[in-house]
């Protein structure tokens, strides 16, 4: 379980974005490996099967709660000419590096968990989990166009906000994890 914890909270958070729910998906998670404990002991895809269970009950959990999503964003994409892109950070050769690139991280979490759920999980499932637009569909149950229009609307959602974060820091001269002089 110790070598595992961090993995299933770390993916059922950003599925679920509330520490909350995603303590109680892990509980149940190692509940359900405490169950099968004999066929998995000695198992090396072992850590495959908790994230799988973990986003199926994540995902499971998600569905019960359906009304709660906003199926459409108000937001509307720029028109500036910008394209959108996903920023990529060279892997750390410093520990100031290091310490950046874990800013960053902190900063792009933070910035996730404020998308609505139906932006946040099949960005989750696709840039983390790894699954295509198929698989995600089928997996929500929602139709190929609709998980597209998600993503699209749930990158330019995270574009903006990390835009709105960015320059909010740069205007009190902080970093991403440090506290402004003067709170809001």
């Amino acid at each position: 379980m110790k070598a595992y914890q961090n993995m299933v909270f770390t993916s059922a958070v950003r599925l679920l974005g509330n520490d909350a729910e995603a303590e109680d998906v892990s509980q149940e998670v190692f509940l359900k490996a405490y169950e099968r404990y004999g066929e998995l002991k000695n198992s090396p895809t072992i850590g495959g099967w908790l994230k799988t269970v973990t986003r199926n009950l994540c995902l499971n959990h998600l569905s019960r709660y359906r009304a709660r999503w906003r199926f459409f964003s108000e937001m509307t994409p720029e028109r500036d000419g910008e394209e959108a892109s996903t920023p990529e950070w060279a892997a750390p050769d410093t520990h100031e590096q290091q310490v950046a690139t874990g800013d960053h991280r902190q900063l792009l979490e933070s910035v996730m968990h404020k998308l609505p759920s139906a932006q946040r999980v099949p960005l989750v499932l696709y840039h983390f989990e790894e699954m295509s637009y198929e698989e995600i569909a089928a997996k929500l149950r929602v139709s190929l166009s609709k998980v597209k229009t998600d993503i699209h609307r749930g990158r330019e959602s995270l574009r903006q906000k990390l835009k709105l974060k960015l320059a909010g820091e740069m205007e009190w001269g902080g970093l991403p994890g440090t506290q402004n002089p003067c709170p809001t």
